[in-house]
């Protein structure tokens, strides 16, 4: 069954089967449980690692542990994204017959299902201790990113633009270091400068490949 809306969009139904609501409902829980699982490992972890780790305040024990399961949830994505877009064929332009928007994989489904199972519990954290690990804007960013990424997996759409955006969250690890020094006091030190330097190259490489991309 077709349908087309009125801003001349075309979502195919039927592409929704039974098969595939299993693989993203699955992969759904799976991005959720792990989160879960990381977000204990971290506090475990952390607490047997590092010595100031109990010294920390409640508010900054959770949210050391949610910048666990968010650099877990990067180190994922980014990695499957590399994979699929310059590693595999799926998206390249000589492989298949159709135009690349229209393309995915199975593989292309599970990891955009496991994100939405992060931004799912990432965002129930921030709810649930607003607004101490985010403020309304980050409630905007995770409602939106699970909006959009919802809409390509029913419509089977524009997976490589979704997975060129999830590969951006490559800094998000430097990010999350950057925190974790600063709260452990170590902002002076060596390595929470060439964190920054990391930082910056590594963001200044996801933007020039997104622009040479959409440029050639």
């Amino acid at each position: 069954m077709e349908l087309t809306s009125s801003f001349g969009l075309t979502f195919f139904y039927d592409y929704a089967t039974p098969s595939k609501v299993v693989l993203w409902l699955a992969s759904i829980f799976s991005g959720i449980i792990l989160c879960v699982l990381v977000y204990t490992s971290t506090a475990i972890l952390s607490s047997l690692l590092f010595k100031g780790y109990g010294k920390l305040s409640s508010a900054e024990k959770i949210e050391w542990n949610n910048r666990g399961f968010s650099t877990f949830h990067a180190l994922f994505v980014s990695s499957a994204s590399f994979y699929l877009l310059i590693l595999s064929d799926v998206f390249n332009v000589n492989s298949h017959g159709d135009v690349v928007i229209n393309r995915s994989s199975t593989l292309s489904d599970a990891v955009l299902g496991i994100s939405i199972g992060y931004f799912l519990t990432d965002l129930a954290m921030i709810l649930w201790n607003f607004p101490a690990l985010g403020g309304l804007e980050y409630v905007l960013h995770h409602g939106l990113s699970i909006g959009s990424i919802t809409l390509c997996l029913l419509s089977g759409q524009v997976h490589i633009y979704i997975l060129m955006v999830l590969f951006s969250e490559s800094t998000t690890p430097f990010v999350n270091l950057r925190w974790y020094l600063d709260i452990a006091g170590l902002k002076s030190s060596k390595l929470y400068i060439w964190n920054g330097i990391a930082l910056f190259f590594g963001w200044l490489q996801g933007f020039s490949c997104s622009c040479s991309y959409f440029t050639t």
